[in-house]
């Protein structure tokens, strides 16, 4: 099982599967990643995020990347299957999935927790496709932390 900072510290290029708030997509692109973000339901909905300046700005690219070393997710685990089957088209080596739940159950855009059971088939189902999986830590306070 790989860590976060060495999963971290090897990437270069995020495709975002959906996000909490801005803060996902804005704290990749300004630790200098490449982030692409399929922000909507159709195949044209992807947008690079990048800087420009002292700003994060979002352009429509209208694709998947060719590539992308780790795909985040926020969206229900029903979709896991089809998120870790774009990951393997990606090249990806990461599935790093975000819950936006406390440990409390309550929603909360920072939050990982997933209940043992659910954590467990999203693992098994990751791990089984030969990639990395992680649900925790939150991805921007990871990539903060790490400077």
């Amino acid at each position: 099982m790989r860590d976060v900072d060495s999963i971290l510290a090897d990437a270069s290029s995020f495709l975002v599967v959906d996000w909490p708030t801005r803060d996902v997509p804005d704290t990749l692109a300004g630790a200098g990643y490449e982030v692409v973000v399929h922000g909507g339901p159709g195949p044209e909905d992807y947008f690079a995020y990048e800087v420009a300046g002292s700003e994060i700005v979002e352009r429509r690219v209208g694709r998947a990347p060719a590539h992308a070393d780790v795909v985040y997710t926020f969206r229900p685990l029903a979709e896991l299957p089809e998120i870790v089957a774009t990951a393997q088209a990606l090249g990806a080596g990461t599935v790093w999935v975000q819950s936006g739940l406390s440990a409390a159950g309550s929603k909360d855009p920072e939050g990982c927790w997933l209940p043992a059971e659910a954590a467990a088939g999203a693992r098994a189902l990751v791990e089984a496709a030969g990639l990395a999986y992680l649900d925790q830590p939150y991805i921007a306070g990871a990539v903060r932390a790490r400077g």
